[in-house]
């Protein structure tokens, strides 16, 4: 394991540091999954698990990163933080509900962010090793090969997947399911908000939406969609990092569409922004 010497102080040993410790929570993950520790949880709240596993992994991450750069903030799901020019947020464990029940559908999710600007995005799912990363500009990856969003551009070819916040009534959730099958969309739920962004990157869901999300668990998805060639929300301009925000990222020939079906802005196509620049 590379020492906290080892990380050049700047975007390049960020990015290396963000490889490095996702991969080595991953292990500390899948060891309590395979050996039955996720079947001793708690819960937070409603629909909310917590095991120990999400604290060890938290953990972890937290001393890696503070131990390589000790001026970055840290805003983590379990342990909080602040939040400062230089942060990184964490979801230790997206998904605890399934990895508490033996379904191999989680991830741990982590991003960094300079000036409410995400720079580096990675989801990892330890059971599938499969590891997703971008770092923004250069386009995105799974297991080091690149990946975009899904071409689908009819309605009733598109699988949407919905996720549910307590924060938000049940009828404005069926009021959005309604429209997009209306649309003719498939519309599903799998338990891994994190996930589900880094399905949509990688053209295998053609839409997430969730009508209220914590930065944890959509800030490095956010940035991974957009770099594989999808549309997504403005998170920075509708939500912050600390109050968390309506999410939506899509292939780009449906996104207006369902824009329009569950009322999220969506953010101008990198092109356009481009172009307004010049």
């Amino acid at each position: 394991m590379p020492s906290a010497m080892s990380y050049t102080n700047d975007l390049d040993g960020r990015a290396q540091l963000c490889r490095d410790v996702i991969l080595s929570a991953g292990a500390l993950v899948l060891e309590g999954f395979e050996n039955g520790r996720a079947a001793d949880f708690s819960m937070k709240g409603p629909q909310d698990y917590l095991t120990e596993t999400d604290a060890a992994s938290e953990a972890h991450i937290r001393q890696r990163i503070a131990a390589a750069f000790p001026e970055d903030s840290f805003f983590g799901e379990e342990g909080g933080g602040d939040i400062r020019e230089r942060v990184w947020v964490v979801d230790p464990i997206d998904g605890t509900a399934n990895f508490a029940r033996g379904i191999p559908h989680f991830c741990i999710s982590i991003g960094y962010v300079e000036g409410n600007v995400a720079k580096l995005a990675a989801i990892y799912n330890p059971a599938l090793d499969e590891l997703y990363f971008c770092r923004a500009g250069e386009g995105a990856t799974r297991n080091g090969q690149p990946i975009s969003a899904a071409r689908t551009t009819r309605f009733d070819m598109a699988s949407v997947e919905l996720g549910w916040s307590t924060r938000i009534p049940n009828t404005r959730y069926l009021e959005a399911m309604t429209r997009l099958l209306d649309k003719g969309a498939n519309v599903r739920r799998a338990g891994s908000g994190a996930m589900a962004l880094a399905y949509v990157a990688d053209g295998r869901s053609d839409a997430y939406v969730e009508l209220h999300m914590n930065s944890w668990d959509c800030v490095p998805g956010l940035l991974l969609v957009a770099e594989a060639g999808g549309r997504v929300c403005p998170f920075f301009e509708i939500g912050s990092l600390q109050a968390g925000a309506a999410v939506l990222a899509s292939a780009p020939a449906i996104a207006d569409g369902v824009s329009d079906a569950v009322g999220i802005v969506l953010a101008e196509p990198l092109n356009r922004r481009e172009r307004n620049a010049a």
